[in-house]
């Protein structure tokens, strides 16, 4: 299986640690790997190349503490971790997300310079594995030159990157060419965007650095390796594209908002015969919508079967990619990637051999089994010691390891992989396991079994859930699981049995404190 790996140089402690988040395929990893020994400053530029500012390179450490999904009412213990990020106007820092996941505490380092400085997070990209950075202390700016953008390369283009890779720590160099560019799986992200894939060498630890041109600007950031047996020396890089649009996310909104979707699952219409019962012409060319996100702004506007043949003026083919640059295809996503939360775009479509064109509104994914809780404590609710809670990525490879997408329950695994929140508020409820108390005797074997309904209330999400248990008064509290299973307590008795359940589990609130609002 080929596997790719955010990048960062972690320094655990206490035992084993779990990966940082993946994707079901490929798989990222966090194991350490050996340094490339080839790696070194380079002293005489060849003719023609300019020298990139190594002095804005800038060393991150960062301490993190994950939630504990299993026990959400606490954390794991802290572990540290060092990557590599730069230097940008307007005394900012860019490096890598999951570089910064789960902080409580960052650092940043200068070329040559002994004193670390506390740096605060101004936003975090999951989907697109950026973070932005700065630093208050006005001495850690002095003699630092910000890094400018170059364009987007071109196949074979020269490229370096720059950072600190495990192996040492000084700064590290390594050449390569770019080798394809195209729209890649985005592991920590669990997303698909443009990105640069190349030759050059990077390790542990070259998170966050840059990628730059032989003009000397920076052209991308270095964020994920390929590990195969088959493989060597592929890594890959974020451009600039995907890093102005998340810049300018930000500066426009003050905060980071996110890439948008069209909101629709899609068929590729290479077969003559699909095209043909579909009413297309020989000269028409598009993919056929297989199902709307009922979340998606206009999800009305579109139907199951209409045949997209444009966006914005952009004819799509029939295996759904659009001309790009010479010569270059590329998936259509792009096209929607360009754009930002909010935008509209210019749909042609094919219904019933109608032609019709739609201006549609884009939105940010809203998924039912999210992949990220972005930062948050995961949510819990627990009474007469039935710990519920919400499913997440992270949830499940906490239940399940990094394998979860093969060992979680089938029943789970298909709403992960197929699910539409039919709403932004809905949520996958679980009754997540049973701690062991006289009141729920008979039901301590239950474990991530969905909660459907609630005395004969459908389950919404877990606040829902929450609020009709606090404020029921029938005599009987009836849970409607997956699989016709049903869980029946006494309401009384299973209200006043979870203080002591609490108290004998050191568990501080029956809640989390999402729910209390």
């Amino acid at each position: 299986m080929d596997t790719q790996k955010p990048i960062n140089n972690k320094r655990k402690r206490g035992g084993a640690r779990k990966p940082l988040p993946q994707t079901p395929s490929p798989q990222p990893h966090n194991d350490v790997v050996a340094p490339d020994h080839d790696c070194a400053s380079v002293d005489a530029p060849p003719m023609g190349k300019v020298m990139p500012s190594m002095d804005a390179v800038v060393k991150v450490f960062c301490t993190h503490t994950e939630p504990n999904y299993s026990l959400p009412w606490q954390r794991k213990r802290q572990y540290s971790s060092s990557s590599s990020g730069f230097v940008i106007g307007g005394k900012r820092v860019l490096t890598n997300a999951h570089s910064v996941q789960h902080f409580t505490q960052i650092k940043l380092k200068k070329r040559g310079s002994d004193t670390k400085y506390l740096a605060t997070v101004l936003a975090i990209g999951t989907e697109c594995d950026i973070a932005l950075l700065t630093v208050s202390n006005e001495e850690f700016w002095e003699g630092v030159s910000p890094l400018e953008f170059g364009g987007l390369p071109v196949l074979q283009d020269a490229v370096t990157v720059v950072g600190y890779p495990i192996g040492g720590d000084t700064i590290s160099v390594t050449s390569g060419v770019v080798s394809r560019i195209e729209i890649l799986s985005y592991v920590h992200g669990a997303t698909e965007l443009l990105g640069l894939q190349i030759d050059a060498a990077i390790n542990s630890g070259n998170s966050g650095g840059p990628a730059f041109s032989d003009s000397g600007k920076c052209v991308g950031i270095a964020f994920q390796s390929l590990k195969h047996d088959d493989a060597e020396n592929i890594g890959y890089v974020i451009p600039t594209p995907v890093i102005l649009h998340f810049i300018q996310d930000y500066e426009e909104n003050g905060m980071y908002t996110g890439f948008p979707i069209l909101g629709v699952e899609w068929q590729k219409m290479e077969n003559p015969d699909l095209r043909m019962s579909m009413g297309m012409g020989p000269e028409q060319k598009g993919v056929r919508i297989k199902r709307i996100e009922p979340t998606a702004p206009e999800s009305h506007l579109l139907k199951p079967s209409d045949v997209i043949l444009s966006f914005d003026g952009v004819d799509i083919a029939n295996d759904g990619t659009v001309p790009f640059r010479d010569g270059e295809r590329i998936g259509f996503s792009y096209l929607v990637s360009q754009k930002y939360a909010g935008d509209k775009a210019l749909v042609k479509i094919l219904r019933n051999s109608e032609t019709l064109e739609f201006d549609i509104k884009l939105a940010t994914h809203t998924r039912l089994i999210p992949a990220h809780i972005k930062g948050k404590p995961p949510s819990y609710y627990i009474v007469a010691g039935f710990v519920f809670s919400a499913v997440s990525v992270p949830y499940l490879r906490s239940e399940y390891g990094k394998d979860y997408d093969f060992d979680a329950p089938v029943k789970l695994l298909d709403k992960y992989l197929h699910g539409m929140a039919q709403s932004v508020d809905e949520q996958v409820v679980v009754l997540s396991q049973v701690l062991v108390a006289d009141i729920n005797i008979g039901y301590e074997e239950i474990v991530n079994t969905q909660v459907l309904a609630f005395n004969g209330k459908p389950v919404k999400n877990l606040k829902g859930l929450a609020y009709m248990v606090e404020n029921c008064d029938e005599e009987y509290m009836k849970f409607n699981l997956e699989y016709q299973q049903i869980v029946v307590l006494q309401t009384k008795k299973a209200k006043a049995a979870t203080t002591d359940i609490l108290t004998t589990h050191c568990i501080p609130s029956a809640m989390s404190d999402d729910l209390k609002a």
